[in-house]
């Protein structure tokens, strides 16, 4: 071998190992949508790194972790950057739709995962047919009260003046009533708002407005009290949530339950504590989004 072949091939490996390499892999915490997936970055010699995860974000931390709002094919790449050299990898990523119809609601409070009912498809295809036209986007809770529940889904709420009466809109249709004993208003439930029974006596529900318990705890003689009242037995399960979170049983049977908050229920409270008018609209704007999940 010539000496020149030999310097040849010691610049060549010099600058090889100068420049960075990009490498990584993954773990998800869930196979089903909402998946979160936690990248681990096996690069070297890099300065900076920048994500592309796929879905329209990006990220420049070292070790990201990135929520999967929906189900589907991702292609992830990582790209390693030191001074002027750039190295990329991609890897793809499934994430398989949910079992359950679940819908995600964003707020600046944080987050509130959703799951719809099978037992009440009136209602859930109607808000999963409502969030995809994103009717509920830029909406407003415009009725919150501590220890009872957060109210939105009217249409005349966004970008409503702080002066302008809220709680009479909707999409022009009403909804049967879906009334199920084993759906009832434990913390957490999400339920249809509806006009009163003078006006409604068959107790349809509105057409988008919604309310999600917050509630007070109870003892366990209002809660029985409360199911004989109603004709319901409650689980252990149901009572066990009433008697430490809280609910709003005297509403059973009386407004159709139509969901449950499964994550996020820290942020009902801090949305209820927000100080209100005396129409118990909040003297700041909460704006909602509502995602499907498939």
């Amino acid at each position: 071998m010539t000496l020149r072949i030999i310097i040849g091939l010691v610049v060549l490996s010099f600058l090889t190992s100068c420049g960075p390499t990009a490498k990584f892999s993954y773990t998800k915490q869930d196979k089903k949508a909402p998946a979160s997936v936690q990248f681990q970055n096996e690069s070297e010699k890099a300065e900076s790194y920048t994500w592309k995860f796929g879905d329209g974000n990006e990220s420049n931390k070292d070790n990201p972790e990135h929520l999967y709002l929906l189900s589907g094919k991702y292609e992830v790449t990582l790209e390693a950057e030191k001074g002027n050299k750039l190295k990329s990898k991609t890897q793809e990523i499934y994430i398989d739709a949910p079992d359950i119809c679940l819908v995600l609601l964003e707020t600046e409070f944080g987050n509130m995962l959703i799951h719809l009912y099978d037992e009440t498809p009136k209602h859930r295809d109607n808000f999963i047919k409502l969030a995809e036209q994103n009717f509920y986007d830029g909406l407003l809770f415009h009725r919150v009260i501590e220890g009872f529940m957060i109210q939105g889904g009217d249409p005349n709420s966004k970008k409503a003046g702080a002066n302008v009466p809220l709680g009479s809109g909707g999409p022009g249709y009403r909804i049967d009533a879906e009334f199920d004993k084993s759906l009832v208003h434990i913390k957490g439930a999400l339920a249809a708002a509806r006009q009163g029974d003078n006006a409604n006596p068959k107790k349809e529900s509105s057409g988008s407005q919604f309310y999600i318990v917050d509630g007070k705890p109870l003892t366990e003689e209002q809660i029985r009290n409360f199911g004989l009242s109603k004709g319901i037995n409650y689980t252990d399960e149901q009572i066990k949530v009433m008697l430490e979170e809280g609910g709003t049983p005297f509403l059973d049977n009386e407004y159709t339950v139509f969901g449950q908050v499964i994550e996020g229920l820290e942020v009902i409270d801090k949305i209820a504590a927000v100080k209100k008018n005396n129409r118990d609209r909040p003297l700041e704007d909460i704006e909602m989004k509502i995602t499907v999940i498939k």
